[in-house]
């Protein structure tokens, strides 16, 4: 389990380097803090915050171009050496002769 006991420029830093985290965490503090009184159901509090929640995870598991795996892919792409697109070029073994 992560370290909950960071300091508060530790949590800044990590925030800042992973802006859709930042925002999607400023999405939970708006539903939270419900200053429009947008929320009548404390129900419908706890459905709109389960809600980031998974998009926060989807978006984790996404990981966009921050896992290595991606940033591999992308320096392939970039370079020529992997074609994402495209039609494949063979065309399939000639038939043996009889």
């Amino acid at each position: 389990m992560a370290n909950v006991q960071m300091n508060t420029q530790e949590r800044v830093r990590r925030l800042e380097a992973h802006p859709h985290r930042r925002e999607r965490i400023a999405s939970l503090l708006t539903v939270v803090e419900d200053e429009s009184g947008e929320f009548k159901l404390a129900d419908d509090v706890e459905d709109r915050v389960i809600e980031e929640v998974r998009r926060m995870g989807q978006e984790a598991m996404q990981g966009g171009a921050n896992s290595p795996v991606e940033k591999a892919t992308q320096i392939a792409l970039d370079s020529g050496e992997l074609h994402r697109d495209g039609k494949k070029n063979f065309t399939g073994s000639p038939h043996s002769a009889t």
